[in-house]
């Protein structure tokens, strides 16, 4: 995939500034009901009057400008002006502890923070030095530090179009931490170009295309597939005001394409289900006339009566849930890349997907296994490093030049990929047999009693399996409104099933639900909603040679 200088965020916006002035390209919720559209015109000249305050301040060319905040039109006009402005941009998470943060701003070199749209703040902002300049955007919540609008109304634009070259560091992306400290992923203009371009080719995406933002814009997922995209396509982008809102703000949108990680896309199936009992969807389905008015009303329910493709990754799916969508007319279509590649690695085509893998290696990338079943890829997208770290670097790379992404996986005959597991989460059981949880995960992951799951047993007898209960049966639960007992007895029959059909040593002991409910708050989840292992076994721990010897199917921890 060759990138040339056309392809380049900043040398995108200028094309649409030019081509299309009038068009909206952000829409924003300001709260109250009040919504608010920028065109491309207005995003640039906001854009520039910022970078040339930033230039002002007379920081060192490359210098690490931060921010902070949930996903809004503003985050998006600070990356834009930090990049005219000759600076990296270092996003972090908004739900983020105090301690990362302070982290991340130090590691950094941090010379100025964003400040935007938080839910937190108020444990959060011990972390910004008191001599560090500050910034805060017109959702922000209440501070002392100076308003973007006031920055913007007495500046004048920075002259010019200022553009970088394709090999500087636009960004620093820190890793979500599930795996210990996060790392901050250094990538350049050209790595950042190179997804977009293919998926959009892939696609056929252009100026016409709708996109809900709600992902972590510091993820590289949300950053390659809305912000990057758009730029690149000359998109529209409506942005998400909260989770109370958010099925409205997906029908405002309507978006053509839509993507989303593993947990949403179960929370969007068992939100239909609420309304709408499983069997009774699965017969209506089957009618010919009634199926597709059922069809189109769930869609429509979800806002996606308008997708032309829908996307999932970061984390392992179920096939079934694939399945699912597919019986709605819906092709969720799953791919798999890391932050390190900035999603540029494998994505299932349209029309020649196939659940449980995670699709064919994209245009211009390449990918192997390694004697070990490592999955190994060479891409365009691969990063320039990890920042400050250059022996971390040099060992994930192989003497050729392959990223090792640390998931087992395997190629069937038509060149698709399949995720056996984690490298690092094999774990091998007392009678010396090695488990991988993932598979075994994904089995129970496809009960929609379900919404998450943890095997585990490290060095015990069997495994066993932790089990996230669906919200809504959680909610019941709390209520006092919930039959405990047939939720037993659904448990106890989905380990059964599960048992069936895995081999003899990796069958479960037995199902473990905890009272804890595993969130991003409480350290459980990384910022995009991915199990933090280490935390279950540093919560659970001292339980699991009960469990793995549990003489009962379900066990209720209190």
């Amino acid at each position: 995939m060759q990138i040339d200088s056309s392809d380049l965020a900043l040398e995108r916006v200028y094309r649409w500034e030019k081509e299309r002035p009038t068009s909206i390209y952000m829409t924003q919720p300001m709260g109250g009901g009040v919504v608010r559209d920028f065109t491309w015109a207005d995003t640039l000249d906001e854009s520039r009057r910022m970078a040339a305050h930033l230039k002002s301040l007379g920081f060192p060319p490359g210098s690490k400008i931060a921010i902070l905040s949930k996903n809004c039109a503003h985050f998006i006009m600070s990356d834009l002006a930090i990049w005219m402005a000759g600076y990296v941009s270092v996003a972090m998470y908004p739900t983020l502890s105090e301690e990362t943060i302070r982290y991340i701003l130090d590691h950094s070199e941090s010379k100025l923070l964003f400040v935007g749209k938080l839910d937190t703040w108020d444990q959060q902002k011990g972390a910004v030095p008191a001599a560090l300049p500050c910034i805060a955007y017109p959702l922000a919540p209440k501070t002392d530090y100076r308003g973007w609008d006031d920055v913007v109304k007495k500046t004048e634009p920075i002259a010019g179009s200022p553009v970088r070259d394709a090999d500087d560091t636009a960004v620093l992306v820190y890793t979500s931490g599930s795996t210990g400290t996060a790392k901050g992923v250094e990538h350049t203009f050209r790595s950042m170009a190179a997804a977009p371009k293919v998926i959009a080719k892939i696609f056929g995406l252009g100026t016409e295309d709708r996109y809900i933002s709600y992902l972590p814009l510091a993820h590289v997922f949300e950053r390659a597939a809305v912000e990057m995209m758009t730029l690149v396509t000359g998109a529209r982008v409506f942005f998400a005001e909260s989770l109370d809102t958010f099925v409205q703000d997906v029908q405002r949108a309507r978006p053509t394409l839509f993507h989303s990680v593993p947990r949403l896309w179960l929370k969007f199936q068992l939100g239909v289900f609420s309304k709408m009992p499983e069997k009774k969807l699965r017969l209506l389905l089957k009618i010919p006339i009634v199926g597709g008015a059922v069809k189109k009303k769930v869609l429509t329910g979800l806002g996606l009566d308008q997708a032309r493709y829908a996307v999932t990754g970061s984390a392992p799916v179920p096939p079934e849930l694939i399945e699912w969508y597919r019986g709605l007319g819906l092709e969720l279509l799953e791919g798999y890349a890391m932050s390190e590649d900035f999603v540029y690695s494998h994505l299932s085509l349209p029309g020649k997907a196939k659940p449980g893998y995670v699709g064919h290696v994209l245009e211009g990338a390449e990918a192997k296994i390694s004697e070990e079943g490592e999955v190994l890829v060479k891409s365009p997208g691969n990063m320039k490093g990890y920042y400050k770290e250059p022996e971390m670097t040099a060992a994930c790379y192989t003497a050729d030049g392959f990223f090792k992404t640390g998931d087992r996986g395997e190629y069937d005959s038509e060149g698709r990929l399949r995720i056996t597991g984690r490298v690092k989460e094999l774990f091998k059981s007392s009678k010396g047999k090695y488990i991988a949880p993932a598979p075994i995960e994904n089995l129970l992951n496809a009960s929609s009693h379900v919404e998450m799951s943890c095997v585990t047993g490290s060095g015990l007898p069997q495994p066993f399996a932790l089990v996230q209960l669906a919200e809504a049966i959680r909610a019941d639960l709390k209520k006092g409104a919930a039959d405990k007992a047939a939720i037993d007895a659904a448990l106890a029959a989905l380990l059964s099933q599960v048992n069936a059909n895995v081999e003899e040593w990796e069958k479960l002991a037995c199902l473990v639900v905890p009272n804890d409910e595993w969130l991003i708050e409480n350290g459980f989840l990384t910022p995009t909603m991915k199990l933090k292992r280490s935390v279950i076994d540093d919560r659970y721990g001292p339980h699991f040679p009960r469990w793995a010897e549990s003489k009962v199917k379900v066990v209720w921890h209190a």
